[in-house]
């Protein structure tokens, strides 16, 4: 690692730092904000492979709640992408007893590709495996191993997660679980996901933050830094299995995004909080249950609000989220949207103060190596 390399290592734990004491006493709001990441960095690791949902339907499912608008075909890859991820952030206070396995990772990749039966999901590959390229999906951008070094490849993988290079940063070691696994792509399928998951099951073991705040899937989805994100993938790991390549390139573009990614994380921890403390003290002196916060809350941050979900953040009777709902609406704090079992709810009219006094403007992020222009990413 260079210089630069250390520095931006020593900035990401800085505002990991501020993060954790800006969330020790909200626990209140940052309920909805860690569904809301976990639901972006779903959205990310599937929009990379094809699958695009928008994040108030995969809340919307990681609540119980039928999407409204996404395919029943993404809708199978999120809900199995987003049990391996409820499963990975409860392996947060695992213990001492908690170790990498064959078993514990095969698991992870059944969740994600069980309704794939004839890719042999949860199980090694028995053949050749090749990555298409993003321009033209008739070349093979990457050929991985042979299949008869898979397992001893993983072995070695697993005795390095337990025991190999603890003493450097996190974000290192997450980084390069991610690439070992990418391209020793030890399944016939979902190898992108599960090598994402693997990078956000080392932060979890971590647990000084919740994973969700760590993670750079979200990051990763995006248009452009997908592209960059299969660029970089190719240059470090050439076209063929290649484990004698320098990895510096890749450390660099992932401590970058891990940069950028946790920038947004505290822009959104500051304003939400400010958002929290304005719509209460505002809803409140409007007559309405400071629990109404709840669901203006999302709509403040331009999400969809759904009845049943608010009932279950705010842990209310089907009646009393009704009655709360219609009173919102009422005093124009939320205005519907649709009909029947597909009603949701924006903010209204007498948000538009409250958003205009805490709303911060969206200034550029900090470019964390200096040589980059400027993202404006809000």
């Amino acid at each position: 690692m260079s210089s630069a390399d250390l520095r931006v290592v020593d900035e990401i734990e800085q505002i990991r730092h501020r993060l954790r004491l800006h969330l020790r006493p909200q626990e209140r709001w940052t309920k909805q904000l860690r569904r809301s990441l976990t639901a972006r960095a779903i959205v990310g690791s599937n929009t990379i492979e094809g699958y695009a949902a928008s994040v108030e339907d995969v809340e919307a499912l990681m609540a119980g709640e039928a999407p409204l608008e996404t395919s029943d075909v993404t809708r199978r890859e999120v809900e199995s992408y987003q049990r391996a991820m409820t499963y990975i952030q409860a392996l947060s206070d695992a213990g001492g007893e908690f170790r990498y396995d064959l078993g514990l990772l095969n698991g992870l990749h059944f969740m994600i590709q069980e309704h794939h039966r004839n890719k042999r999901p949860g199980r090694l590959r028995q053949g050749p495996v090749y990555v298409t390229s993003p321009d033209d999906p008739a070349v093979a951008a990457y050929t991985g191993p042979d299949h008869k070094l898979v397992a001893g490849l993983m072995s070695e993988l697993i005795q390095w997660l337990n025991e190999g290079d603890v003493d450097v940063p996190v974000h290192v070691r997450a980084s390069m679980a991610h690439l070992n696994l990418v391209k020793i792509h030890p399944w016939a399928d979902g190898n992108g996901r599960m090598s994402r998951a693997l990078s956000t099951l080392v932060f979890a073991r971590e647990a000084l933050l919740p994973p969700e705040f760590s993670s750079i899937e979200e990051w990763l989805g995006r248009g452009q830094n997908t592209y960059a994100y299969y660029q970089i993938l190719g240059e470090v790991g050439d076209a063929e299995w290649s484990p004698r390549r320098g990895t510096h390139g890749w450390i660099t573009f992932c401590l970058r995004a891990h940069h950028l990614q946790a920038q947004q994380a505290q822009r959104r921890v500051e304003l939400l909080s400010r958002a929290w403390a304005a719509l209460t003290e505002a809803a409140v002196a409007d007559g309405l249950d400071e629990r109404t916060v709840f669901a203006l809350l999302p709509a403040f941050w331009e999400s969809r609000v759904r009845r049943t979900v608010y009932q279950q953040d705010a842990e209310l009777s089907p009646q009393q989220a009704v009655r709360d709902i219609r009173e919102m609406c009422r005093l124009d704090w939320l205005s519907p949207q649709g009909q029947a079992r597909g009603r949701y709810y924006v903010a209204g009219p007498a948000m538009r103060p409250v958003l205009e006094s805490v709303r911060q403007s969206a200034q550029p992020y900090a470019e964390p190596y200096g040589s980059r222009r400027s993202v404006r990413r809000g």
